[in-house]
């Protein structure tokens, strides 16, 4: 996808701060976070949202969760605790249409996204 911003820096065509990265997934620092610890998780190949994912990209959002989980410790939030969002459609608050994750933690969070 020539035009979806996070297949391009899923290509390293435009920086990021990784925090972790597989063969399936890259984990950045959101550049707006809504919380102390804003970890944004995107599966390497694009599917436009969680509607979209195939088979494939069933194992892709299962290597997005293991991915959370390292990066929850790597964070130092695995024990104190942390929350997963993915935003489905634009109802739902999807504003880049390439499926991700949002991690976040690092103080107490509200009800609501963060």
């Amino acid at each position: 996808m020539e035009e979806c911003i996070f297949c391009k820096i899923a290509a390293g065509t435009i920086p990021c701060r990784k925090v972790y990265e597989d063969e399936r997934v890259l984990a950045f620092e959101d550049i707006q976070p809504m919380a102390p610890i804003h970890i944004i998780l995107i599966p390497r190949r694009h599917i436009d949202t969680l509607m979209d994912a195939d088979a494939e990209g069933m194992a892709d959002l299962q290597a997005m969760m293991v991915a959370a989980r390292a990066v929850a410790r790597l964070k130092e939030v695995d024990a104190r605790g942390f929350r997963l969002v993915i935003n489905c459609n634009e109802e739902g608050g999807q504003v880049v249409f390439h499926l991700h994750m949002h991690l976040l933690g690092g103080r107490k969070l509200r009800d609501g996204l963060a």
